[in-house]
């Protein structure tokens, strides 16, 4: 305890300011490599400055989103790795974004952390960027806080927020009707969806180190495959919708298959996926297996590695899977839209 009457600093109280102005002097380059033609100004402002070109647009409308890394940053805490957990925080937003058939065009981040380190700051933020730069988007601003007290050293939380302009006769879903193909696109992993869960299975469960291989005869580690980042699908949905007929997006989050596709159908349609029809990732067969997970559970948690369904027009399907292959993923016809009730099924073939 201090003596009452000893000067006390913010640094003593556990908030280092010189630390927070070199993590912003280490990031301005991050930064500034993620600017469009839009944005106007530099990196230190009060607020960032976009400029939209409104003449593009009959009848814009901007669509926003915001999301966070979840349970993932204590896999990147506990693996010492922070350098692509940014590209996770990116991808859903900006995902999101697109699903309502909207492009990306800023990002702001926000880093709450219990010891401010520089180095480590750089790190979260090289990731921002990096997921910035594969959506095309700016990243027009962001905050770092600590907050001692309150998080342990190490301990740290990201979150994001994007904005994207469509326009209003484009906003999807819209027009999903009986015949419409579901088509998956692939996820290589967990996302940023069902961490809880798989570290309960994996690490407290079955006991396993973040350093040993993934599963028995992998190559790669277990910290490899959980941290896995996000596939960043915005440009390939844009492109996808300017080629194809698209009627909706449902952006595999959250929920699961089932969770996200009845989001986008309307009340007399049903969507039916054909669970055997994608190549699912190992992980899952893993986490299910040392967690003794039922079958149902895991559908309304994990993507099952498919991270966007796309609802096209019946016979546009094989084109839209040319399409989405063209963008360098793998992608299946994995199901299909009938008359219904506003549900979806999952069935095995």
């Amino acid at each position: 305890m201090n003596p009452p009457g000893r000067k006390l600093t913010y640094s003593e109280a556990g908030v280092d300011i010189t630390a927070g102005e070199k993590a912003v002097e280490l990031i301005k380059a991050h930064v500034r490599s993620t600017f469009r033609p839009e944005v106007v100004g530099d990196v230190g402002g009060f607020g960032g400055l976009f400029a939209v070109d409104w003449k593009r647009f009959r009848d814009p409308l901007l669509v926003s989103s915001t999301d966070g890394v979840g349970t993932k940053s204590l896999v990147a805490r506990l693996a010492n790795r922070r350098n692509t957990i940014g590209i996770d925080c990116v991808a859903m937003s900006v995902d999101d974004i697109a699903a309502q058939g909207g492009e990306p065009l800023f990002f702001l981040d926000y880093i709450s952390i219990g010891k401010l380190v520089p180095e480590e700051i750089d790190e979260m933020v090289s990731g921002v960027a990096e997921g910035c730069r594969r959506a095309r988007c700016a990243l027009l601003g962001g905050e770092m806080s600590e907050h001692p007290g309150v998080m342990e050293p190490g301990e740290f939380d990201l979150v994001g927020f994007a904005v994207g302009v469509v326009e209003r006769s484009e906003v999807l879903p819209r027009d999903v009707r009986p015949g419409d193909c579901i088509v998956g696109i692939a996820s290589p992993g967990l996302r940023c969806n069902g961490y809880s869960l798989a570290r309960a299975a994996l690490l407290e469960r079955a006991g396993m180190a973040l350093d040993e291989p993934a599963w028995p005869g992998a190559h790669h580690s277990l910290a490899d495959e959980l941290l896995e980042p996000s596939v960043i699908y915005a440009p390939t949905m844009l492109e996808l919708a300017r080629r194809v007929p698209v009627h909706a997006f449902a952006h595999v989050t959250g929920g699961g298959i089932p969770g996200n596709l009845v989001r986008v159908l309307p009340e007399r349609c049903d969507g039916v996926v054909w669970r055997g029809t994608w190549d699912e990732p190992r992980i899952f067969a893993e986490i299910q297996g040392v967690g003794h997970v039922p079958d149902l559970e895991m559908q309304n948690v994990f993507n099952l590695g498919l991270g966007m369904l796309a609802v096209v027009a019946g016979d546009a399907a094989e084109q839209a899977l040319d399409v989405v292959r063209s963008q360098g993923h793998d992608a299946w016809i994995v199901g299909e839209v009938v008359e219904g009730h506003g549900r979806v099924r999952v069935e095995t073939r």
